[in-house]
């Protein structure tokens, strides 16, 4: 026996036993019938009668799946149709947790209404489709969705990725900025022109840092203009621009146009090629401030990866000003982390080598509890390596790009490697040294 609070049994009784009928009543209606796409077991006999999307149990079903993601401060919804069950899984601070199972006929009518409510074709499910929904969350907020539809084995696989307008923008302490890098970073966004570059892999955080900072610095006196695949966040402030592929409408074709609409600052969702590279350089060398995003290790990287492309080095030069590399790590709940005794000195050392670090470490490690899903962790912190491209880093830029040279000069004024900034972050009692060493990769010497 448990002592519960009579409100939290409310919301359980309501979640749980309120659902589970919903889903029993639902599932009653189509006597668990339903087409895969896959290894079909057909069975003579059974009934054929399809689950209506406005079914007032499938209703209540999407219903409390939205308010329970939102609740539960998740990312992403995954609809997964499987051999026997539809698992509905929920990404909580990057990592993907299983939270309730349907049968295939209930999941197969979430879909369709999920689709309906989002403006997609609900009888095409050969092909991929997206969309998008707005809804509002418990707070009253309005919260967008963006839809994902994909054909699978045994069905169509849905995914929605919730984006909360409190965490697409923040501030920059929030981000988890330091103040050296709040400073530097408000620095290089306040020059008239250039290219700044945000780099990491997919789902490091690079959208959020982009949107925070274009929100910061779209005033009334400036126009901001961005060409996105896709838009992921509607914004008032900005002129937003999606890539459409069937139009031949990519990057390189929408910011050419967007060179004509008197923009001041111009955000490209991803340099994926040379055409890219090189509109967004003339938009630099014409007086524009430029912000894009790379796939690199490192901020040291993102150089080496426009000359790979074949951007030529003297460009480089006279036009990126600064790259910002970044991660996300999970942070520890504040509720049940206890300290972490058992952390090893030698291998902290290891870690920050060859930097040193004044002060105690006041390492944490994670425990578990209800507030935190029994994982430890609650929430993510960005880990940042900001590189402003001075004029001796300039120098290993021209006549050929020289790395070594590059990162030598770097680590003299003051550049702090990602891994760096996620020891300090676990110095701060803010995350664990396991979590960083899995997110952040090797120094380069």
């Amino acid at each position: 026996l448990v002592v519960s609070s009579p409100l939290d049994l409310q919301r359980y009784r309501t979640e749980f036993y309120t659902l589970a009928k919903s889903v029993r009543d639902a599932n009653k209606k189509t006597g668990d019938s339903v087409a895969h796409n896959f290894e079909q077991l057909v069975e003579l006999g059974k009934t054929n009668r399809q689950l209506d999307a406005n079914d007032q149990g499938i209703i209540q079903v999407v219903d409390w799946l939205w308010q329970y993601a939102f609740d539960q401060r998740s990312s992403d919804i995954h609809l997964e149709p499987r051999r026997e069950m539809g698992a509905i899984r929920f990404r909580i601070d990057g990592v993907l947790h299983t939270v309730y199972q349907v049968p295939l006929s209930v999941m197969q009518a979430m879909t369709a209404r999920i689709k309906l409510l989002g403006r997609m074709d609900v009888v095409e499910r050969r092909r991929p489709l997206d969309g998008r929904i707005k809804t509002r969350n418990p707070g009253g907020d309005e919260v967008e969705m963006r839809l994902s539809t994909m054909p699978t084995a045994f069905g169509e696989k849905l995914v929605m990725r919730i984006f909360d307008p409190d965490n697409t923008v923040k501030s920059f302490e929030a981000l988890g900025f330091a103040p050296s890098e709040t400073q530097i970073w408000e620095q290089l966004v306040s020059r008239p022109h250039g290219i700044i570059l945000v780099t990491g892999p997919t789902g490091s955080g690079k959208t959020t840092t982009l949107y925070s900072t274009l929100k910061r610095v779209a005033t009334d006196e400036v126009n901001v203009c961005t060409i996105e695949d896709p838009i992921e966040m509607i914004e008032a402030s900005f002129n937003q621009t999606q890539v459409q592929s069937a139009i031949d409408l990519g990057f390189a074709e929408g910011l050419r146009a967007l060179m004509r609409q008197d923009p001041d600052i111009i955000m490209v969702g991803e340099i994926r090629d040379l055409e890219t590279a090189e509109m967004a350089i003339q938009a630099s060398l014409t007086g524009h401030l430029v912000f894009s995003t790379l796939h690199t290790n490192d901020a040291a990287s993102a150089i080496t990866r426009l000359t790979d492309l074949g951007v030529p080095s003297y460009l480089i030069s006279s036009t990126v000003i600064g790259v910002l590399a970044q991660r996300l790590v999970r942070t520890l709940c504040p509720a049940c982390k206890q300290p972490d005794d058992q952390l090893d000195p030698a291998t902290l050392a290891e870690a920050i080598k060859p930097w040193r670090m004044n002060g105690k470490v006041n390492a944490y490690k994670p425990v578990g509890c209800l507030d935190c899903r029994m994982t430890g962790f609650k929430g993510r912190v960005g880990l940042y390596e900001l590189l402003p491209v001075s004029e001796a880093i300039r120098g290993g830029m021209h006549p050929a790009v020289d790395m070594a040279r590059i990162r030598k000069t770097a680590a003299r004024d003051g550049l702090r490697p990602l891994r760096l900034s996620g020891v300090m972050k676990v110095a701060e009692g803010v995350t664990t040294l396991d979590e960083v060493l899995r997110n952040t990769p090797q120094w380069e010497n």
